[in-house]
């Protein structure tokens, strides 16, 4: 026996065809990864979040000479959310990757723990997160967490 699992993302080839808070959004995670610290990867990420109650709350990845200490953008965001607005849930997350002194061509996806840490936001909250992955020649979205992370782990009670 089989399982055929499909996902379906959004493929979009021009800022101009999402919303104006999705565009604003977009605009803050690439503004924020260039201030990221990344002088070993040189791989500067940031990343914007919309929270349901209005509150936009940005993060970059910060590395460490002792790795794995370092962190990653997604969630650098989603724990200082989590920190200030606990009760807030997060509606919109776009990523952002500035490598070479230009933006990346091809949208990036969060990494296996970034994905992990944003399903349990959306556990939390038992809401959708739509995650905007930015590419300078295509933007993917996906509007749930889930379809990042198929056969995703999750709580065992």
């Amino acid at each position: 026996m089989k399982k055929n699992i499909n996902i379906e993302i959004e493929v979009y080839n021009q800022l101009s065809e999402l919303n104006s808070s999705e565009q604003a959004l977009i605009l803050k995670a690439k503004e924020i990864a260039k201030q990221a610290y990344a002088p070993y990867s040189k791989f500067y990420v940031g990343a914007a979040l919309l929270l349901d109650n209005g509150e936009i709350v940005t993060g970059n990845n910060q590395e460490n000479a002792a790795y794995p200490s370092g962190i990653c953008a997604e969630r650098t965001a989603i724990f200082y959310a989590n920190a200030q607005y606990p009760q807030a849930a997060i509606e919109t997350l776009a990523v952002a990757v500035f490598k070479n002194n230009e933006y990346a061509e091809q949208p990036v996806t969060p990494c296996g723990s970034c994905r992990q840490v944003m399903l349990e936001a959306e556990n939390k909250h038992q809401t959708t997160m739509r995650v905007i992955m930015i590419g300078e020649k295509q933007i993917y979205v996906a509007n749930s967490v889930k379809d990042l992370l198929p056969l995703s782990f999750d709580s065992l009670d």
